[in-house]
């Protein structure tokens, strides 16, 4: 084989080794906009919220683009792997289940999960309490997979929604005896609105590492390893100088920031 073959052939190479993951000048974001304040969509169909702003800051930090491609929650991972887009930015839990399958940023913040029962009822986030009572959570949020691990095989009947809204209002018309999610979407989306005035969070904060994991942040693919590492460099840097502090004290009034 002579130089100038040799030559040929390693130029398309070395292009494909010198082009890294993220070249592209814009980063999609898939997300399902029907978890305020997190994501939601307004009435003139422009997606506001907490990880709409954060989205934004990091790709504004990394000299990119952001873009927004809307799925169901649980079609997330499927639509990351299929490369709908490069990015899940929708308070998505880190877990070791969805660590299988997808990488993640290091934690963005961590916001606790309650559960919601109406006031007065005396029930609490245990067996003892619920079992024979039905439970609304939102379908393949980490809450799922921890109600069904500790409550569904002890009489706790689980039902999952697709919409944490219809969650609110099954629980308000009675149909659902207690809901579990994140506390701030709760506050936002129930407790503080009228349909929710007769209801309050219900013991104390749930946990378990296992299920719900370690905290929220980007969903990456796995052969996207230099994307993740820039991704990490943003978030790191929009911490250090107090950016995603503030976007956290605007939208929640306390900060839910990882350290």
């Amino acid at each position: 084989m002579t130089r100038r073959t040799l030559h040929k052939l390693a130029l398309p190479l070395l292009a494909l080794l010198a082009m890294p993951a993220i070249a592209q000048t814009t980063i999609r974001m898939g997300l399902e906009p029907l978890y305020p304040p997190f994501e939601s969509k307004q009435a003139d169909g422009q997606l506001v919220g907490f990880d709409i702003e954060v989205g934004k800051a990091v790709c504004e930090r990394m000299a990119a683009k952001c873009s927004w491609v809307e799925t169901s929650f649980e079609g997330l991972i499927p639509g990351l792997k299929a490369r709908k887009f490069e990015v899940i930015n929708s308070a998505m839990n880190i877990t070791a289940k969805r660590r299988e399958s997808v990488d993640f940023t290091t934690p963005i913040y961590i916001v606790p999960i309650q559960m919601v029962a109406k006031r007065g009822s005396g029930l609490q986030p245990t067996v003892a309490s619920l079992k024979g009572k039905t439970v609304g959570v939102l379908e393949g949020a980490t809450q799922e997979d921890f109600v069904r691990k500790h409550w569904e095989k002890n009489g706790v009947k689980i039902v999952a929604y697709r919409d944490q809204a219809q969650i609110y209002l099954d629980q308000a018309a009675g149909r659902l005896d207690a809901s579990v999610q994140e506390a701030q979407n709760a506050t936002d989306g129930f407790l503080s609105k009228p349909q929710g005035k007769d209801f309050d969070f219900a013991g104390k904060v749930l946990s378990d590492f296992a299920t719900l994991g370690e905290g929220t942040g980007f969903g990456v693919s796995k052969d996207n390893k230099a994307l993740t590492a820039e991704l990490n460099k943003a978030i790191a840097s929009l911490k250090k100088d107090g950016t995603l502090s503030r976007l956290s004290m605007k939208f929640f009034k306390r900060d839910i920031i990882a350290k």
